[in-house]
């Protein structure tokens, strides 16, 4: 009995002087640290005396800090699995929004074609005054397939009308120097006028313009977006005037 009780005393002088050294330390111990440590200390105090509470406060620190260890791991898959399934579920919905779009420029593209060949005239009163905007990634003149799909009907109605004549004007956002947005502005152009000319429409037909920032007034990131474009308008050509005479005499 009193050896049992000396035991137990010697563990609890073990415990006091460990807290103490550790006290004076400023590194902040895992939550299940302290429980392992108090718990390991009596159990190897009750098991083999004061060495074993040295030995069991050690081995209950080292399986608090694994306890504590193994619940942030946990969290962390938890919180990756999540990001992968939110990442996964965009995916769908990019693909789903992708197909779509694909779907409307269609529809719009087949509208577009049925009202020129439906219109009189070849659909010059119908297309005259017609305006759309070609939009680019900054820095960019390159042109998107299904925006070249557009500019591909647009050359159609304007073959078949020979009255018809496109103005092309190039724009920029009003990032970057004067020179690189007048040059880009012009890039954007050329561009879509040389798709227009590869499906048939006649380089006397197209008049190109370049505006580079000139006629900025974005100052956030959607207004830059709308400003990075080419403003495309069919006209009608207007018949050369006649010359008058007045009545002889």
């Amino acid at each position: 009995m009193k050896t049992a009780l000396s035991r137990v005393v010697c563990t609890i002088g073990l415990i006091g002087a460990s807290a103490a050294a550790l006290a004076g330390e400023t590194k902040a111990a895992p939550p299940q640290e302290p429980v392992g440590f108090i718990t390991g200390a009596v159990i190897g105090g009750f098991a083999a005396g004061p060495i074993g509470a040295v030995v069991g406060a050690g081995l209950g620190t080292w399986l608090g800090n694994r306890v504590h260890r193994a619940g942030e791991a946990g969290k962390a898959e938890a919180q990756v699995a999540k990001l992968t399934s939110d990442a996964q579920k965009l995916a769908s919905e990019k693909t789903a929004l992708s197909a779509e779009k694909s779907a409307l420029l269609t529809s719009q593209a087949n509208l577009a074609a049925v009202t020129v060949r439906n219109a009189p005239d070849g659909g010059a009163d119908v297309l005259d005054g017609l305006q759309g905007d070609v939009l680019f990634r900054t820095g960019s003149a390159e042109i998107t397939p299904d925006i070249a799909h557009q500019i591909q009907v647009i050359a159609q109605a304007v073959t078949k009308t020979p009255s018809l004549k496109v103005r092309l004007d190039g724009y920029a956002d009003p990032r970057g120097g004067d020179e690189i947005n007048m040059k880009l502005s012009q890039d954007r152009a050329i561009a879509v006028r040389d798709l227009l000319v590869a499906a048939g429409v006649g380089a006397e037909a197209l008049e190109v313009n370049a505006h580079g920032k000139t006629q900025s007034v974005a100052t956030d990131s959607d207004g830059y977006a709308l400003e990075r474009r080419v403003r495309v308008t069919l006209q009608m050509e207007s018949p050369p005037a006649v010359a008058q005479t007045g009545p002889t005499e």
